[in-house]
């Protein structure tokens, strides 16, 4: 950090040397980046911090992005990318609505053309204000470097406070190449919100009169901490606990009162019992979309349940469901004040949590599939292997259901998935995990599809030297929209197949290893293989899985929702 002069008065200093000082005073500990000369200043000035800032210098800039959207979603600090502008910009976008959509403190900072030029459509310039508006908490333009102090510790503020989320900072050539003599902000301390005691009273008064209370838990902001108090808080309560879509790390699945995880796709049993309880606890959930599955086991505006919803942002509580308990606290302070309280009688829904255990245990078990290759088998594979150490990624696709229905995911860390469904996140949030925990095994479950659209990323497992494995979906479609296209068009398949590279040569021009599987017999020593090389090379494995492509998630077929929707058809034709 540039250092003032002991006499009191204050350094001159360029606005890149003043960027970098501030993060490096927020905490920042690493930056990815695709260099740009539009920020140069700013890259120059890492000179400075090479003991306390790592530069991950990325491919391309939404691989930079997801990996500093994994970071936030890793250390609750937010991730910092920088990116140049125009097309730096757009490409970087995808990470910004990712972490919108997630809830993860981010900041993407963006070269941008000097003041002198504005306004005149220079050379890549954009307006970031209207083009990140809708999908960023913030955004600003720091027009004065003088400010530039002020700006990051706002920055650094709005995107840890209340709801997490990214702020996107447009950073003008003069304002970086400009000098001002300007003191550092110091960081605050982060602010929790704490719900009041008659809200906790009422919250107990509800499980007293409960008979199939439910807890769900999601968002983002957890803490070990936290996540240990509010399973001591399940605990006493007998609780069945479920995970909001794709928040698969905030509850130890090894855990006997794990009920499964709520949302698309999910099992049949768990959705009647979220549409049966008679108190649903959601906290740090927004209850989307993907969770409520279309708004349907939970109606909107007004649930079937009883509903106690705990979230951050105020502005939230009452916008889809209107909560009969409505408390706004983060999740870090609801489970802290959770200590206190204590059921005055035993549970009388024990049974039916054990149950709610049992019935989730029952859906990993492995179903028939055609071929010589079980995917839920190698979803079990892993789980074993792991033994709930390390990290799984994924991107979006069909394929994620085989990690996320039969690997136990064990608590803050363990997981990273995009819950907007966005593809390409996979492998550079693997990368983000390796980095930040180098002794964790991390494992990236990717669609063919998936893989392909952030692989050039694996140029930056070889150029740091981080052992991940990659286990490739090899359908050689898009199985997802497959399955849709035979939904509501049976029979009618066009434009979705593709013909894929040699998977296992392209991760060895990366300095990797890989290998094909087609055999279940084959899947745990390649698996053992892959980890153990990984560990030991320091370098990037890919397994390819190659599997029927009829096999579209666990349990289904193609060939099946095919045949089900032309039985559905014929059915209406001969009603009309």
């Amino acid at each position: 950090m540039t250092k003032q002069p002991s006499s009191g008065a204050l350094a001159r200093r360029n606005g890149g040397q003043i960027l970098v000082d501030q993060l490096r005073q927020h905490g920042a500990r690493r930056v990815f980046l695709v260099p740009g000369e539009s920020y140069l200043p700013c890259i120059d000035a890492l000179n400075e911090h090479r003991d306390a800032i790592e530069p991950i210098v990325c491919r391309q800039e939404s691989g930079a992005a997801y990996m500093a959207e994994a970071y936030g979603k890793l250390t609750g600090d937010p991730g910092i990318c920088f990116v140049t502008r125009g097309p730096g910009a757009t490409n970087a976008s995808i990470g910004v609505h990712t972490a919108f959509q997630d809830s993860t403190p981010m900041i993407l900072f963006v070269g941008q053309v000097g003041n002198n030029f504005v306004e005149r459509e220079a050379f890549q310039e954009i307006d970031y204000r209207r083009m990140f508006g809708p999908m960023a908490k913030w955004v600003a333009q720091i027009d004065a470097t003088d400010r530039i102090p002020e700006y990051i510790a706002r920055a650094w503020r709005v995107a840890t406070s209340g709801r997490p989320g990214p702020v996107v900072l447009a950073l003008p050539e003069d304002t970086l190449w400009g000098e001002a003599e300007v003191a550092d902000a110091e960081p605050m301390p982060r602010l929790h919100v704490y719900p009041g005691q008659p809200q906790l009273d009422e919250l107990k008064a509800r499980l007293a009169k409960a008979e199939r209370p439910f807890l769900l838990l999601g968002g983002s902001g957890w803490t070990a901490e936290a996540q240990q108090q509010i399973a001591e808080f399940a605990k006493r309560f007998a609780l069945p606990v479920g995970v909001a879509w794709r928040r698969l790390e905030c509850f130890d699945q090894r855990n006997p009162l794990f009920a499964g995880h709520v949302g698309m796709g999910m099992d049949g049993d768990l959705r009647q019992r979220l549409i049966d309880c008679d108190l649903l606890i959601a906290v740090g959930t927004r209850l989307g979309e993907a969770t409520s599955e279309g708004y349907s086991w939970i109606t909107s505006p007004e649930p079937r349940q009883s509903l106690v919803h705990v979230y951050p942002d105020p502005e939230e509580l009452g916008r889809v469901y209107r909560a009969d308990l409505a408390i706004n606290a983060d999740v870090v302070g609801f489970a802290q004040s959770l200590g206190e309280l204590q059921p005055d009688s035993e549970p009388r829904w024990q049974q039916a949590t054990h149950q709610a255990n049992q019935q989730y245990l029952a859906t990993r078990e492995p179903q028939p599939a055609p071929g010589e290759l079980n995917l839920d088998r190698v979803g079990l594979c892993v789980d074993r292997l792991l033994d709930g150490k390390g990290c799984v990624t994924v991107g979006a696709g069909n394929y994620a259901l085989y990690p996320h229905r039969f690997v136990r995911f064990s608590g803050l860390g363990s997981s990273l998935a995009p819950t907007v469904g966005s593809m390409g996140y996979g492998l550079p949030a693997a990368i983000s995990s390796k980095l930040e925990f180098p002794e964790r095994p991390a494992v990236c479950f990717a669609g063919d599809g998936c893989f392909q659209m952030n692989l050039q990323e694996l140029g930056v497992a070889l150029q740091y030297r981080l052992g991940i494995v990659v286990l490739v979906f090899n359908n050689g479609m898009w199985g997802t929209i497959r399955a849709h296209q035979e939904r509501d068009f049976p029979g009618r398949e066009i434009a979705l197949t593709f013909t894929n590279p040699a998977f296992t040569t392209l991760v060895e021009a990366y300095g990797g290893q890989g290998r094909v599987v087609e055999r279940d017999e084959d899947v745990e020593p390649a698996l053992r293989w892959a980890l153990e090389f990984a560990e030991r090379e320091r370098l990037p494995v890919l397994i390819e899985l190659r599997y029927e492509s009829d096999y579209i998630a666990p349990g289904q077929r193609l060939s099946e929702i095919r045949d089900a929707a032309l039985a559905r058809i014929a059915e209406q034709t001969a009603a009309d």
